[in-house]
């Protein structure tokens, strides 16, 4: 998943929209969302989710994708906008400012402290896009991180829903918006090569505690957003072709030939 990892203060997503030619600028965020429903459900001990999502190498900004929420001891899986639109927004497209949020800010940002307390998602990924920026050029190389030993990542964040303004009548018109964002934290060893900021990845021993939304004791929630350890993280290069968001196929995670290495 490439995130949008450097983005500062509120993680504001200023970059997120594609270009003219289809690309989307490489300080985006991208993750790989290929594994069926029905296996995200079983792996995270869930119910399948309503809406089904298409397999996605190349997941970007503002695309529905798959979360784990909980209500009373229950897991589901549910698809969400990804980039979180506050309650309060007048309008949804704040969103695609807001596809990450940093962990140590969480708790004093206006925008997420609410999520914090009471919704809080995992967010299945089957690895991530990263790009290296290279030296004496303003290319970058992207990489691909998986976990050595083929499971999934479960990003932490945040989900929200929004209702849409109200109008002169007190009322709100707008259908429902369920959108999410995920949580980034500083590189452990391995990510430290290409960049600065890593998602949150939580180990299924902090499942319950992250997912339930009784807990609202955000020092130890705190506690829980640290770089994953650096043995689950694994890089490689990729071809460039994963920077541009129509591209969506298997062959975006496939290690970079000589040819396709960015010089």
């Amino acid at each position: 998943m490439g995130l949008r990892l450097d983005v500062p203060d509120e993680d504001h997503g200023k970059h997120a929209g594609r270009t003219a030619d289809g690309t989307v600028g490489t300080m985006c965020g991208r993750f790989v969302s290929a594994s069926p429903p029905d296996e995200i459900a079983r792996y995270f001990d869930a119910s399948a989710p309503e809406a089904l999502l298409e397999p996605s190498y190349n997941v970007a900004p503002t695309n529905d994708v798959y979360a784990v929420t909980a209500d009373g001891g229950v897991r589901r899986v549910e698809a969400l906008h990804w980039g979180l639109v506050p309650g309060w927004a007048k309008d949804p497209k704040v969103g695609s400012r807001m596809i990450n949020a940093r962990a140590e800010t969480l708790a004093t940002k206006n925008a997420y402290k609410p999520a914090l307390k009471r919704r809080r998602c995992l967010i299945p990924a089957d690895g991530f896009f990263e790009w290296k920026k290279l030296p004496d050029t303003k290319r970058k190389q992207p990489y691909f991180i998986s976990r050595p030993d083929g499971e999934r990542y479960a990003f932490a964040g945040l989900w929200e829903v929004w209702r849409g303004p109200k109008d002169a009548e007190g009322n709100r018109t707008e259908d429902p918006l369920r959108s999410c964002t995920i949580i980034t934290t500083t590189p452990n060893d391995t990510m430290a090569q290409i960049h600065d900021r890593m998602p949150v990845i939580l180990p299924p021993s902090a499942w319950d505690a992250w997912l339930d939304p009784e807990n609202d004791d955000l020092e130890t929630l705190g506690k829980l957003l640290i770089p994953a350890p650096a043995n689950i993280t694994q890089l490689r290069p990729v071809s460039t072709e994963v920077n541009n968001v129509r591209n969506k196929g298997a062959r975006l995670v496939d290690e970079a030939t000589a040819e396709e290495l960015v010089s």
